[in-house]
């Protein structure tokens, strides 16, 4: 029968500060305490994860439908595009009996008319406009832009009271002539 060696000294000192008793009992908690951590951490990433792809399915679903919707765009713009060509609109507005205009007329500030009226007639949309050189002056004053903005063209040359259609038609105002102002310090 084995027994165990009685211990003296500083060896039996030492043996009192240990336990006797199997250290089996203080593992089983720590054991499972490890692995319900591990257990927790695995499905902590499993959720992570399923999430994380499903933020990428949808993320895949918004470029799609960003993508068809640019597309969608883009064919109203060309459609827009079409329909407001100077040509589709002459072609529109001629399907629907419309002829261009006659020659304009503008009033001046003083009162007076600048052009002779003329009415809109369906031969003169077949003409071409020509314009006369002597009708390429005008009295008013164009800024830099306004000879080709729009495609816009000279007006017709300005009448003067003389004219028998301006003077019968066109009140005069009487308006004081405007005077010219100087800002001090410039």
């Amino acid at each position: 029968m084995s027994r165990k060696p009685e211990l003296r000294g500083r060896a039996a000192r030492l043996a009192q500060l240990l336990p006797t008793g199997r250290a089996q009992a203080a593992r089983t908690p720590f054991v499972l305490l490890v692995v319900l951590l591990l257990g927790g951490g695995l499905i902590a990433l499993l959720v992570l994860n399923s999430a994380l792809s499903e933020g990428s399915f949808q993320l895949d679903d918004l470029q799609k439908e960003t993508k068809s919707l640019t597309d969608e765009q883009q064919a109203l713009q060309r459609d827009i595009d079409a329909y407001s060509a100077p040509e589709a609109l002459q072609r529109r507005a001629g399907e629907l009996g419309m002829v261009p205009g006659g020659d304009p007329v503008f009033l001046a500030p003083d009162g007076t008319f600048k052009g002779v009226p003329s009415s809109a007639t369906p031969a003169a949309a077949r003409e071409p406009l020509v314009i006369a050189p002597e009708a390429m002056t005008t009295a008013f004053p164009r800024s830099a832009a306004s000879p080709t903005a729009f495609g816009s063209v000279p007006g017709p040359p300005s009448r003067t009271a003389a004219s028998p259609e301006v003077s019968a038609t066109a009140p005069r105002p009487s308006r004081p002539a405007p005077t010219a102002t100087t800002t001090p310090g410039r």
